[in-house]
Protein backbone atom coordinates (compact mmCIF):
# COMPACT_ATOMS: atom_id res chain seq x y z
CA UNK A 1 0.00 0.00 0.00
CA UNK A 2 2.63 2.56 0.06
CA UNK A 3 4.31 1.71 -2.63
CA UNK A 4 3.71 3.40 -6.31
CA UNK A 5 1.57 0.62 -7.73
CA UNK A 6 -1.21 1.24 -5.22
CA UNK A 7 -3.38 3.66 -7.20
CA UNK A 8 -3.39 0.43 -9.73
CA UNK A 9 -4.78 -1.67 -7.66
CA UNK A 10 -6.69 -0.21 -5.28
CA UNK A 11 -8.50 0.95 -8.76
CA UNK A 12 -8.16 -2.73 -9.91
CA UNK A 13 -9.29 -4.10 -6.63
CA UNK A 14 -12.74 -2.13 -6.38
CA UNK A 15 -13.29 -2.56 -10.15
CA UNK A 16 -13.87 -6.27 -9.12
CA UNK A 17 -16.09 -5.61 -6.44
CA UNK A 18 -18.37 -4.00 -8.92
CA UNK A 19 -19.91 -6.98 -9.82
CA UNK A 20 -21.78 -6.83 -6.69
CA UNK A 21 -23.07 -3.34 -7.35
CA UNK A 22 -22.19 0.58 -7.14
CA UNK A 23 -22.68 0.04 -3.49
CA UNK A 24 -20.40 -2.37 -2.40
CA UNK A 25 -17.87 -0.86 -4.85
CA UNK A 26 -17.77 2.29 -2.62
CA UNK A 27 -17.58 0.31 0.09
CA UNK A 28 -14.53 -1.88 -0.82
CA UNK A 29 -13.15 1.48 -1.87
CA UNK A 30 -13.66 3.04 1.27
CA UNK A 31 -12.40 -0.11 3.08
CA UNK A 32 -8.89 0.48 0.97
CA UNK A 33 -8.73 3.81 1.62
CA UNK A 34 -8.70 2.92 5.19
CA UNK A 35 -6.79 -0.33 5.35
CA UNK A 36 -3.98 2.47 3.54
CA UNK A 37 -4.08 5.19 6.08
CA UNK A 38 -3.77 2.17 8.82
CA UNK A 39 -0.58 0.85 6.89
CA UNK A 40 0.80 4.27 6.61
CA UNK A 41 -0.05 4.92 10.55
CA UNK A 42 2.29 1.89 11.52
CA UNK A 43 5.54 1.79 12.19
CA UNK A 44 5.88 -1.79 11.06
CA UNK A 45 4.56 -1.71 7.86
CA UNK A 46 5.30 -5.07 6.71
CA UNK A 47 3.47 -6.48 9.67
CA UNK A 48 -0.07 -4.37 9.02
CA UNK A 49 0.53 -5.44 5.92
CA UNK A 50 0.42 -9.17 6.22
CA UNK A 51 -2.24 -8.83 9.23
CA UNK A 52 -4.75 -7.40 6.21
CA UNK A 53 -3.34 -10.28 3.93
CA UNK A 54 -6.36 -12.49 5.57
CA UNK A 55 -9.22 -10.66 5.36
CA UNK A 56 -8.85 -9.75 1.49
CA UNK A 57 -8.21 -13.36 0.74
CA UNK A 58 -11.63 -13.72 2.43
CA UNK A 59 -12.97 -10.86 0.25
CA UNK A 60 -11.65 -12.19 -2.75
CA UNK A 61 -12.81 -16.00 -2.11
CA UNK A 62 -16.50 -14.62 -1.34
CA UNK A 63 -16.64 -12.74 -4.28
CA UNK A 64 -15.24 -15.47 -6.62
CA UNK A 65 -17.49 -17.58 -4.93
CA UNK A 66 -20.70 -15.39 -6.39
CA UNK A 67 -19.09 -14.47 -9.08
CA UNK A 68 -16.52 -16.92 -10.70
CA UNK A 69 -16.81 -14.80 -14.29
CA UNK A 70 -14.24 -12.41 -12.26
CA UNK A 71 -11.44 -14.92 -12.20
CA UNK A 72 -10.36 -13.99 -15.10
CA UNK A 73 -10.72 -10.03 -14.65
CA UNK A 74 -8.53 -10.86 -11.05
CA UNK A 75 -5.96 -12.91 -12.75
CA UNK A 76 -5.63 -9.67 -15.13
CA UNK A 77 -5.12 -7.66 -12.56
CA UNK A 78 -3.03 -9.37 -10.85
CA UNK A 79 -0.55 -9.34 -13.78
CA UNK A 80 -0.92 -5.68 -14.29
CA UNK A 81 -0.17 -5.20 -10.57
CA UNK A 82 3.51 -7.57 -11.08
CA UNK A 83 4.25 -5.35 -14.24
CA UNK A 84 3.54 -1.97 -12.22
CA UNK A 85 6.10 -3.13 -8.93
CA UNK A 86 9.38 -2.28 -9.03
CA UNK A 87 11.99 -5.01 -9.25
CA UNK A 88 12.52 -6.22 -6.18
CA UNK A 89 16.14 -6.08 -4.61
CA UNK A 90 17.57 -9.36 -2.87
CA UNK A 91 20.08 -8.26 -0.21
CA UNK A 92 22.10 -11.56 0.98
CA UNK A 93 23.74 -11.40 4.58
CA UNK A 94 25.92 -14.00 5.80
CA UNK A 95 27.65 -13.41 9.48
CA UNK A 96 29.95 -16.24 10.30
CA UNK A 97 31.85 -16.37 13.98
CA UNK A 98 34.59 -19.00 14.92
CA UNK A 99 35.73 -18.38 18.25
CA UNK A 100 37.88 -20.93 20.72
CA UNK A 101 39.79 -23.13 18.00
CA UNK A 102 36.53 -23.27 16.09
CA UNK A 103 36.40 -23.54 12.06
CA UNK A 104 33.55 -22.27 10.07
CA UNK A 105 32.68 -23.59 6.41
CA UNK A 106 30.46 -21.09 4.57
CA UNK A 107 28.93 -20.41 1.12
CA UNK A 108 26.54 -18.53 -0.35
CA UNK A 109 24.62 -20.26 -3.04
CA UNK A 110 27.58 -22.57 -3.53
CA UNK A 111 29.08 -25.20 -2.24
CA UNK A 112 31.82 -26.20 0.30
CA UNK A 113 33.73 -29.33 -0.19
CA UNK A 114 35.99 -29.80 2.66
CA UNK A 115 39.11 -32.84 2.30
CA UNK A 116 40.85 -32.77 5.97
CA UNK A 117 43.65 -35.07 7.46
CA UNK A 118 43.19 -36.25 10.39
CA UNK A 119 43.57 -33.99 13.42
CA UNK A 120 47.72 -33.27 14.41
CA UNK A 121 48.52 -34.93 10.29
CA UNK A 122 49.20 -38.31 9.40
CA UNK A 123 50.58 -40.32 12.39
CA UNK A 124 54.28 -41.31 12.24
CA UNK A 125 55.75 -44.55 14.31
CA UNK A 126 57.82 -42.13 16.65
CA UNK A 127 54.60 -40.35 17.27
CA UNK A 128 53.21 -43.33 18.35
CA UNK A 129 55.53 -44.51 20.99
CA UNK A 130 54.63 -41.20 22.75
CA UNK A 131 51.12 -42.02 22.94
CA UNK A 132 51.31 -45.96 24.40
CA UNK A 133 51.92 -47.49 27.68
CA UNK A 134 55.53 -45.68 28.98
CA UNK A 135 54.18 -42.08 27.32
CA UNK A 136 55.43 -40.63 30.69
CA UNK A 137 58.82 -41.83 29.64
CA UNK A 138 59.20 -41.20 26.47
CA UNK A 139 58.82 -37.61 26.56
Amino acid sequence: MATDSWSAARDGAARLFRHRGEERQSAIEAQLDNNAALVARTEDVERARQSLVPLWVLELESLLDEHPEAVAELRTLISEIEAARPAQQETWVQTNVARDNARVFASMAGNVIVHEAPIGGHSSPAREAGRGEGAEEAR
